[in-house]
């Protein structure tokens, strides 16, 4: 079933929080104010937002953003709405206030909005996945919430957010991997590419001793993706013995590599004279769902 469209969403934020300059006049702070018209609100009056997806935030970006704060102000007004005890709570704009905070300022320019509580949610989310700071994990698992709490299909959360389908699929993907791992993703110490090339191997210890053997060589993602196939595809002789590989036609090798990024999946070609099959593997209900989906479309 469809969701009903919200305007305001379906326009991006920049219908939300338009932009001031750094040399405009400054806004008197006000106790009553125009929705939309951005206003000086005390710092100390305004609460953490409740459904930051964001885990991590760059100190050395917040200081940078702190000094630039202090020489010319904030550039771009946050996004809060007002709470029944007379204060207001943060909808977007958490690195802006952050830094504002660390630059000692007592005021910050702000649009107060009158938003229920999905509605706060779904504009933080959007907001973050809008953003190319996030990692992969936090990406992740921002699509995980549009899907479980608002009941997108990934079609849906496509649109919202400006990415293609196929990317969202990926980003959800991630989810499936073992929590060490994830960690490592979202401590920068493995790729999104590693994570993706790690994903066919499906088994939780086998992706975990995988990852591990990747950090200890330093593997690039070409590697990686070379190492997951051996593992996959070892074809021992009857008597242990490793046999040896006819070798593949470096276009359909590539294809099939292709094809296990798009897909996330084990994914073998076989290839005679330019005929013969493709076969996608799954473990899981919830994989052949996505793949038919993505043939669908």
């Amino acid at each position: 079933m469809e969701l009903p469209k919200r305007k305001a969403l379906g326009k991006g934020l920049e219908s939300l929080l338009p932009k001031i300059t750094a040399n405009a006049a400054p806004v008197e702070p006000k106790t009553t104010a125009v929705e939309g018209t951005p206003r000086e609100i005390p710092l100390s009056e305004i609460e953490r937002n409740p459904y930051q997806t964001r885990t991590r935030f760059d100190e050395a970006q917040l200081s940078e953003l702190a000094a630039s704060i202090r020489a010319t102000g904030v550039v771009q007004p946050i996004l809060v709405r007002p709470l029944a005890s007379g204060r207001f709570q943060l909808i977007a704009g958490e690195r802006r206030w952050l830094a504002s905070q660390k630059a000692e300022k007592a005021t910050i320019p702000a649009i107060v909005r009158q938003v229920s509580d999905e509605q706060a949610m779904e504009i933080t989310i959007v907001e973050n996945l809008q953003r190319t700071d996030l990692n992969s994990m936090e990406q992740a698992r921002a699509y995980d919430r549009l899907s479980r709490e608002f009941k997108m299909t990934q079609e849906q959360m496509a649109q919202r957010t400006g990415k293609d389908r196929a990317s969202v699929a990926n980003f959800l993907r991630l989810l499936r991997l073992p929590l060490d791992v994830q960690a490592k993703v979202e401590g920068g110490e493995l790729s999104f590419g590693h994570a993706r090339a790690l994903l066919p191997l499906e088994n939780p210890e086998s992706i975990t001793k995988a990852a591990q053997k990747v950090l200890a060589l330093s593997m690039s993602v070409r590697q990686t993706e070379s190492y997951v196939q051996g593992l996959l595809n070892p074809e021992k002789k009857p008597n242990g013995e490793q046999k040896v590989k006819e070798p593949l036609d470096p276009n359909v090798r590539e294809a099939r590599d292709l094809l296990q990024r798009a897909l996330g999946l084990k994914v073998s070609i076989e290839d005679k004279n330019g005929r013969g099959r493709v076969i996608i593997e799954y473990s899981r209900l919830e994989d052949f769902d996505t793949l038919l989906d993505m043939l669908g479309k």
